[in-house]
């Protein structure tokens, strides 16, 4: 469910089941499940930064300008340095991949000093980005900011539309391989001052707001 084409798969079924008028709107998942999406705000940090193909980095190593390059992350997770050759990227954050190229140069120069930038995050394009979708003034697609909410995201796609079904609006999180829909009471938020389901977004996310019933 991480690639670009099954997200953007999701999101057309997503903004079709939005839009579909019937008697039942879209259902949440176990209370057990939600709570466990949910719990991932604030146990799994989503700030940290992993490499992947068709990210490029920009690979410094202190004192040797001739060791220290620009590169790709190649499609088989792999980037190329001088002296050492092939160092594996993907999975790893920039810290971990210095750290690693550090003890590999340690047989050739000593003490090196390496730091890793990303300086292009091709592989996060689709997967670190956030969705509103729906009964929405504007159906957005946006990447993911650290702190951004629920209402951000409302306020960002020009906030709902007179036709919305406001508390029956759904955020989906992706916890491993299963979609957890996670219940959220728009209309509260909006006009209550109820804040109580103006749940943190994280990457991936997909909040969609159904239409009511005629």
């Amino acid at each position: 469910m991480s690639s670009k084409y099954s997200l953007q798969g999701l999101l057309v079924s997503l903004t079709a089941a939005a839009l579909v008028a019937g008697c039942a709107g879209p259902q949440p998942s176990s209370q057990e499940a939600i709570n466990e999406a949910l719990s991932l705000q604030t146990s799994t940090s989503v700030d940290e930064y992993i490499l992947g193909p068709t990210d490029s980095v920009q690979i410094s190593v202190w004192r040797n300008a001739d060791l220290s390059i620009s590169v790709p992350v190649r499609p088989d997770g792999r980037v190329s340095m001088p002296l050492i050759g092939d160092v594996k990227a993907t999975g790893k954050t920039p810290e971990q991949l210095a750290d690693e190229i550090e003890l590999d140069l340690a047989e050739y120069i000593r003490e090196p000093q390496v730091t890793v930038v990303v300086t292009s995050m091709g592989s996060h394009e689709f997967s670190d980005r956030v969705r509103v979708t729906g009964a929405v003034n504007q159906s957005i697609s946006v990447p993911h900011r650290s702190g951004m909410t629920v209402l951000d995201m409302v306020l960002s796609a020009g906030g709902a539309n007179p036709f919305a079904k406001l508390n029956d609006s759904i955020l989906y999180r992706l916890v491993g391989d299963k979609m957890v829909a996670i219940p959220v009471r728009l209309d509260d938020i909006l006009n209550k001052g109820d804040v109580s389901t103006n749940y943190r977004m994280r990457p991936g996310d997909i909040l969609t707001v159904p239409e009511r019933n005629f």
